[in-house]
């Protein structure tokens, strides 16, 4: 008798394992890291033109050592990190929350909590 109370457990448990997981998934508006979903910064061009413009040209933001930044990627704990001027953030009070740093001529915006890139502003286009 104690075999099918067993099973009906193990495959009670399973069943609650797999809800438990799917409450984790990211719905689609926030980048799922673990088991909490963040919320995506969201820049327009001229948002991420001014941060590009005010930074870039710092060569002191640079980072001693390259490392591959990608968005979701972690960034090395011993990358020094700067807030981002006042003045190319002032229309959008949800950057001020992140940190960057240059990496290969990118700005590299990070979340300072997680240390992870959040996102990455290149060179405007040539026209």
């Amino acid at each position: 008798m104690g075999i099918p109370i067993t099973v009906a457990a193990m495959a009670l448990a399973s069943f609650a394992g797999l809800q438990y997981a799917g409450a984790q998934a990211g719905d689609g508006n926030g980048v799922d890291i673990g088991s909490t979903v963040e919320p995506k910064l969201v820049l327009t061009a001229a948002q991420r033109s001014a941060i590009y413009q005010a930074v870039s040209t710092d060569k002191s933001k640079a980072a001693p050592i390259q490392f591959p930044a990608v968005v979701g990627g972690d960034v090395p704990p011993m990358i020094q990190l700067y807030a981002l001027p006042d003045d190319a953030v002032s229309d959008n009070p949800a950057a001020k929350l992140y940190e960057f740093t240059v990496v290969q001529d990118e700005v590299v915006l990070v979340d300072p909590t997680k240390m992870r890139v959040i996102d990455i502003i290149g060179p405007p286009p040539k026209q």
